[in-house]
């Protein structure tokens, strides 16, 4: 297992975009599309929930959520 480093939600955002664009795949985060502070990342036609993309994510939710979204901890 890769070890990946620690980030706040919005630069995990900001890499998924990049990522998207990258490959021509369409991103796109939803604010209102979870409670409170949380909200839905999409890549392309999976999902992911973001809970506040201001507070550091931990090592095993960022490790989930970009298993979520079908991709790799080298991808980002």
């Amino acid at each position: 297992m890769s070890d990946i480093s620690r980030m706040k939600g919005s630069e995990f955002i900001k890499k998924i975009r990049k990522l998207g664009k990258e490959h021509g795949i369409a991103v796109e985060f939803v604010k209102h599309r979870g409670k409170g502070s949380h909200g839905t990342l999409y890549y392309g036609d999976r999902l992911t929930v973001v809970r506040n993309p201001k507070d550091e994510l931990k090592k095993g939710t960022q490790h989930a959520m970009i298993k979520q979204l079908g991709l790799k901890p080298e991808d980002l």
